[in-house]
């Protein structure tokens, strides 16, 4: 998985976290085990009553064994959401 990281490096991501968090940001650095340095990142917090709010983490690491999903996010696509009127209910824990 490493190695398919490195196409990532310097774009920006979507990390789903095993307790169900989901962090954006620039990926800056990885290592073996998936630790992740993610910069300018926040992290959005979905809700069924309300929007989504982003939460401002700036330079933040995920440990690897807390990341669930990776994915590159399409920077166009992702500026053209309104993030305030998308309503969602939050993501439950990864069960293993």
């Amino acid at each position: 998985m490493t190695s398919a990281l490195e196409n990532y490096i310097n774009r920006t991501v979507a990390v789903i976290t095993s307790d169900g968090r989901m962090i954006v940001g620039t990926l800056k650095g990885f290592d073996q085990t998936i630790d992740l340095i993610l910069d300018e990142s926040h992290e959005r917090v979905f809700s069924s009553s309300q929007g989504v709010e982003q939460v401002v983490l700036g330079l933040y690491i995920v440990r690897g064994d807390n990341v669930a999903v990776i994915g590159e996010i399409d920077e166009e696509t992702d500026s053209a959401l309104d993030l305030g009127n998308i309503r969602a209910e939050p993501l439950n824990s990864v069960a293993h």
